[in-house]
């Protein structure tokens, strides 16, 4: 892997940390709610020909503080993403993430198509509505940590039916949920789960159609938090989008590093080779 440059921006008095690695064709890959660079970094080792950015977005890692809740929004994650690619004199880029950070680059393709050369978008976890069902157990274990701590919230949650029935149908999602009450940050940032899922990359399906960003779109059929039918819907909108079904990480994580991995090298070999924007 090439050497890991960190470094901060600082941008409405917070200081964003980021990792940047690697030369060639820039290539922002954000992290889950929850979540922090580590994630894209495990997911996702450059080539020679790419270069990697990832960032902590607000209320993650090692971006401190956590500044006001107004702006736990896709629209804010977005533009901290914008200007960090701005900070780093990069004119146009991929952009790609990881649940809620494929929202994030969606919404940044949407909003400033003219800067995006492609899209990546891991595990969709948002179409365009609020609230999605399948992140009610996110709001859940953000109600309990705001009510209980997270000590005390952690024990409580483990007897919900929504804990239980996910023990039983998907025991990774389970413990992957237990994480969020272990996360360092998790009463300091806990206005990311409480926040993030009441808002969406994007409101209106017609955006998707209009959108010509060469696209690629990376799911499974055993994550509940992940539909594939969301992947699949916005693989039918977005013109053009490649939609890949990748080996789930509860199946095999290993297998399912490397799938990503090809298919990302396949993706940006093409938007490469095209000269897209």
């Amino acid at each position: 892997m090439p050497q890991i440059n960190e470094a901060f921006l600082h941008r409405n008095e917070i200081d964003f940390h980021y990792l940047d690695l690697g030369d060639g064709l820039p290539f922002f890959l954000q992290h889950g709610l929850g979540g922090d660079v580590s994630q894209p970094i495990e997911l996702y080792a450059p080539p020679p020909s790419v270069r990697l950015v990832t960032m902590d977005a607000r209320g993650h890692g090692a971006t401190r503080p956590t500044g006001t809740a107004a702006y736990f929004t896709f629209d804010a994650f977005a533009d901290d993403l914008y200007a960090l690619a701005g900070h780093l004199g990069l004119p146009s880029f991929v952009v790609g993430g990881i649940s809620m950070g494929a929202g994030v680059a969606l919404n940044l393709a949407l909003r400033y198509p003219t800067r995006v050369r492609g899209l990546v978008l891991v595990r969709p976890a948002w179409l365009e509505q609020p609230m999605p069902e399948n992140l009610a157990s996110m709001v859940t274990v953000g109600e309990l940590i705001q009510r209980f701590g997270a000590p005390t919230a952690r024990r409580r949650f483990l007897d919900t039916p929504i804990y239980q029935a996910l023990r039983a149908t998907a025991p990774y999602t389970a413990d992957s949920l237990l994480g969020q009450f272990d996360e360092a940050r998790a009463e300091d940032a806990v206005v990311r789960l409480q926040r993030m899922p009441e808002d969406a990359p994007n409101r209106h399906r017609a955006a998707w159609e209009a959108l010509h960003t060469p696209t690629l779109i990376l799911a499974n059929q055993e994550d509940p938090m992940h539909p594939f039918a969301y992947a699949t819907t916005l693989a039918e909108a977005i013109a053009g989008a490649t939609l890949i079904e990748v080996t789930s990480k509860a199946v095999d994580k290993t297998r399912h590093i490397a799938e990503v991995r090809q298919a990302i090298n396949a993706f940006l070999q093409e938007v490469q080779s095209t000269g897209a924007l």
